[in-house]
């Protein structure tokens, strides 16, 4: 490309021409102010004027709205040092999240609390864009657990924690820290451990992997999952059959997460289910997924969450 020249299209007025119309318009503002206002009731700028004289307050400058990009899946495959391929997922424009009870983890306990159960069913179907596992077992005391208003096992603060109000936006923030905020329409949380990203830098925890919860075998390297959040506030999945705590944190701050926060391990538990279109046949996205691409549809023992359109009703 040539960049001396520029992509633009010039109009070249002569001098001449810009003098006779500069003339034009003087003698039109002219007789404007001669004839008075404008009727009826004057320009758009006269009419704020007086509307404003009238009431004594300030008038408000119109907004334009601002555009919401449309709910869709971007997918990725993240590399990281040591050779790890994580399958990297963002959610983006106007999706909406439900946390769904597991038949065995919360369990049955609380089935007749919710309507969110152990499958993908009714309304929700249609519009469901994608479908991600939760975290670890009730018993494992990695968190609390908050499903539309009911509190399963006591929140705590410090821990990382997914946020969602009743609206079904969800976002990512270390719990009596930086959520709930004042006044927020809390209506599920589930917590997992502490933060694996924050500011946008892997903690340093993160390298520490025996902390992260235990693995078959007692390995380092095994299925693991993670849940970030971007600047735009959507929501960032990451996970792989075979990759670190560390490993998740650096795939999710290079993908533009903020916040981040370990979600499920090991190869029966990590799961990842797209859609091209709402509603549409559910692929598995997470290369050896073990679980197969159906299992939320069918019915599943532990919490997970789906991204769905927003309702057209």
């Amino acid at each position: 490309m040539n960049h001396s020249r520029s992509s633009c299209i010039l109009v070249r007025v002569s001098t001449t021409h810009l003098a006779r119309a500069i003339g034009v318009l003087a003698c039109l503002t002219m007789a404007t102010a001669a004839c008075g206002p404008l009727a009826p009731g004057g320009s758009p700028a006269q009419r704020t004027s007086a509307r404003a004289a009238a009431t004594g307050k300030p008038a408000r400058p119109k907004v334009p709205a601002i555009p919401v990009a449309p709910p869709g899946i971007s997918l990725a495959a993240v590399r990281t040092a040591d050779g790890s391929v994580i399958t990297v997922a963002t959610f983006r424009g106007a999706v909406q999240y439900v946390l769904h009870n597991g038949s065995v983890d919360p369990g049955p306990a609380y089935a007749r609390l919710v309507k969110a159960g152990p499958v993908i069913a009714g309304q929700e179907r249609p519009r469901v864009l994608a479908a991600f596992n939760g975290g670890f077992l009730m018993r494992s005391r990695a968190g609390g657990y908050m499903q539309e208003g009911h509190v399963f096992r006591s929140l705590r603060n410090g821990l990382a924690s997914l946020v969602i109000d009743r609206s079904g936006h969800a976002r990512i923030g270390i719990w009596g820290v930086t959520v709930p905020a004042p006044g927020e329409a809390v209506y599920s949380v589930r917590q997992n451990l502490w933060a694996l990203v924050l500011n946008g830098q892997p903690t340093a925890e993160a390298s520490r992997w025996r902390r992260w919860g235990g693995t078959i075998g007692h390995v380092e390297y095994v299925a693991r999952s993670a849940l970030g959040q971007d600047p735009a506030g959507d929501l960032i999945y990451a996970a792989s059959m075979s990759t670190t705590p560390q490993d998740l944190a650096d795939a999710l701050a290079r993908s533009g997460a903020v916040n981040g926060m370990e979600l499920d391990i090991n190869p029966e538990w990590v799961q990842l289910d797209t859609a091209t279109t709402a509603g549409g046949t559910l692929t598995s996205a997470i290369t050896g997924q073990v679980r197969p691409a159906d299992q939320y549809l069918v019915g599943w023992t532990r919490d997970f969450i789906t991204v769905l359109v927003p309702s057209s009703g």
